[in-house]
């Protein structure tokens, strides 16, 4: 099944920019208390407390999800492959980047496939597969049930010699895993390719005979957060060194 989409003039739709914008301050406020964690003015768990990694699960679903919002919304525009590599190498770049930084401040626990790393395999994979339509619909909960029952079936006895080879870093951004790796951020493929595949579907569908959710305006209470939707990217890439800084200069000024 393939969608067919009056493609309008290229511009940006604030309702798309602002929910991408509230991912962006919700994690922001999640990496503020985390960062208050690591410098010891709260005490949480951040790996285990159900607070704190449904936060994040949330967080990432609905990152991913207006990622594939914005492809579908892209290739309805006509998005050209120059343009789309473009925009791909600067996120894997700034994977580059989160990989190098990490492993300076966690040697033990660096990130190797965080939310940029899976975004990068991902974008590819969405960018192939916009044009199915409506199946990416049942392809998404696919996707997502896949997970949960490739990690059911590794843990039979049948499959059990093959959970240290999806468990090793050379497999485990698969996502069939039956224990989460040591490492600061990690989004596998699965499950979520189903979020970004939804989000590609729902794209469709707001293009095809959405529009008018699309062009609505937005109350001016909520362009702050359509302003930080467009720039997502490098917003992400500095909130945190900018937090990280602020603390360390009040430890320094506590002294």
């Amino acid at each position: 099944m393939t969608v067919k989409m009056s493609a309008p003039a290229a511009s940006r739709f604030e309702t798309v920019d602002a929910l991408r914008g509230f991912a962006m301050l919700w994690m922001t406020v999640f990496h503020f208390c985390f960062d208050l964690n690591q410098f010891g003015y709260i005490r949480q768990d951040f790996h285990h407390a159900p607070l704190w990694t449904w936060q994040r699960t949330c967080i990432v679903s609905l990152f991913l999800f207006c990622a594939g919002i914005g492809q579908a919304i892209a290739l309805g525009q006509g998005q050209s492959w120059p343009r789309f590599w473009r925009r791909w190498l600067q996120i894997l770049g700034c994977a580059m980047l989160v990989t190098a930084s990490s492993w300076w401040m966690y040697p033990q626990s660096f990130i190797y496939f965080g939310v940029l790393h899976g975004m990068a395999v991902l974008l590819i994979l969405v960018r192939l597969t916009t044009h199915w339509g409506g199946w990416l619909w049942p392809l998404g909960a696919l996707a997502i049930a896949a997970k949960f029952a490739g990690a059911y079936a590794l843990e039979t006895a049948t499959l059990a010699p093959l959970t240290a080879v999806f468990n090793s870093p050379a497999l485990n951004w698969i996502g069939l895993i039956t224990r989460l790796p040591v490492t600061e951020d990690y989004v596998p493929l699965l499950p979520w390719l189903g979020l970004i595949w939804w989000g590609a579907a729902t794209g469709n569908w707001l293009m095809r005979g959405g529009m008018r959710h699309l062009t609505r305006t937005l109350p001016a209470t909520l362009n702050p957060l359509a302003s930080l939707g467009r720039w997502s990217l490098s917003y992400y890439m500095l909130h945190q060194p900018v937090l990280i800084g602020a603390l360390m200069a009040l430890a320094w000024l506590a002294k």
